[in-house]
């Protein structure tokens, strides 16, 4: 049901679909994350990877989202450390940023993509939740 894409810093399950267990990341796009990671020099934990199409949050949406592509992530971080995930993300081209920075402390992320422009999915973009 999920493929193991190689990853340094990311172990499959930490991007897998978290209603089912799918996992199809893109190995291109765990790549640039592993880059990312490297140049951060600390942990960086997901909130979400991969998304199935009946993931309850895809499932809300007309149009599956980019996680279901596997070329999106939501990494836990706030402040001065999401500034400085930004600027990484940035800096080697990431093309779809997502900034959730209200609420719980513990619960906000910054969500990263590298989609392709599309008519549903302008990119290069930046957007807050």
């Amino acid at each position: 049901n999920w493929r193991c894409v190689v990853s340094k810093y990311f172990k499959p399950k930490e991007t897998q679909c978290s209603c089912c267990g799918l996992n199809f990341m893109d190995e291109e796009f765990m790549e640039a994350i592993d880059a990312i990671r490297e140049e951060y020099g600390a942990p960086m934990i997901v909130s979400s990877g991969y998304r199935c199409v009946n993931h309850p949050i895809e499932a809300a949406k007309r149009a599956p989202g980019p996680h279901n592509t596997g070329m999106a992530i939501d990494i836990l971080c706030h402040g001065a450390e999401a500034y400085r995930l930004i600027r990484l993300a940035l800096s080697i081209g990431m093309r779809g940023i997502g900034i959730n920075q209200k609420g719980d402390i513990d619960q906000r992320f910054i969500h990263l993509d590298d989609c392709d422009h599309g008519p549903n999915r302008p990119r290069p973009w930046i957007w807050s939740y």
